[in-house]
């Protein structure tokens, strides 16, 4: 097999167990609270990412990295992390799969309305309206089938994790930090860990560790080797052997991977016209990246040509 047939390999995986973290993450919250899984999941990932990099000699981070790491931490593992484990308690694991990949279409609505830096062009309009239009479509076939309680609460929580994450995403593109991104990510598992371990405790939102049954161990034990671990390093090595437009497929993958796996393991609700929703919505999420894309070629052609 060549370097990039196992990319391809390790793409493949990538998206598929990163895809099915969003079912297990469903049957962990059904045994135990959502914010408790998170801050296990992240605890024990994080420390195994930490303790990697610390024997590979990177160094303890600066204060000043640390106060990064630290605004970095609340929004995409206590915030982000920690609202869409507690989503899937409510509402299907492919539908926040769903929700969570729109998160291109509100970077895009941040930078407009905040920072007045990208240009909207109609290929841009046309993908926020695609990515919009199929979640309505999701949502209307799903606004006829009765729900449980807390369905309005998973939505919530799922959209509110969304907007954090995305949040994030225009910080960390305004400022580059000078840390390894895969080594910042482990302490900012383990930060994100220890924040929501002390907001539980003071809650009491959680149970006895003795108490969380074994079927939510396996799941904690699968979201913590494959979703943290195994799919960390295929998305590397795939980072590494493959164009970034290729390797970022998997996020376009994750949401259908979750919907089907979602249907075959906890018997979630899948109909063609969720199906056909999840696919525009999909659509116009790689149409607005495109068009995103094409605005950083045309900016660095005009750097360079000055």
């Amino acid at each position: 097999m060549t370097t990039k047939q196992k990319a391809y390999f390790a793409l493949a995986g990538t998206s598929i167990l990163w895809g099915t973290t969003w079912v297990a993450s469903r049957i962990a919250v059904q045994k135990a609270p959502g914010l408790q899984i998170a801050a296990i999941r992240q605890l024990i990932a994080g420390t195994l990412l930490v303790s990697f990099f610390l024997l590979r000699g990177q160094k303890i981070p600066s204060r000043k990295q640390f106060a990064w790491l630290l605004l970095m931490s609340l929004l995409m593992f206590v915030s982000s992390n920690g609202l869409a484990t507690i989503s899937v308690k409510y509402i299907p694991s492919g539908l926040s799969a769903l929700i969570a990949a729109l998160y291109p279409l509100c970077v895009v609505i941040i930078e407009m309305v905040f920072f007045k830096n990208n240009k909207i062009t109609l290929f841009t309009i046309l993908g926020l309206l695609l990515g919009i239009g199929g979640i309505a479509i999701v949502f209307y076939d799903n606004a006829f089938h009765a729900h449980p309680n807390g369905y309005g609460l998973g939505i919530l929580t799922s959209v509110i994790s969304m907007i954090t994450w995305s949040i994030a995403t225009v910080f960390i593109a305004r400022k580059k930090m000078d840390m390894n991104p895969y080594n910042a990510t482990g302490w900012e598992m383990l930060i994100g860990s220890i924040i929501l371990i002390s907001f539980i405790w003071i809650s009491g939102d959680h149970i006895p560790l003795s108490n969380i049954q074994p079927e939510a161990w396996a799941a904690i034990a699968y979201l913590v080797t494959a979703g943290s671990v195994i799919a960390f390093a295929a998305f590397i090595y795939t980072m590494k052997h493959l164009p970034p437009a290729i390797a970022a497929l998997y996020a376009y993958l994750n949401p259908i991977v979750a919907i089907i796996v979602g249907s075959i393991i906890v018997g979630e609700k899948l109909t063609l016209v969720i199906l056909v929703g999840s696919l525009i919505t999909l659509v116009g999420v790689y149409i607005v990246n495109q068009s995103l894309k094409k605005q950083r070629d045309y900016i660095q052609m005009d750097a360079d040509a000055i």
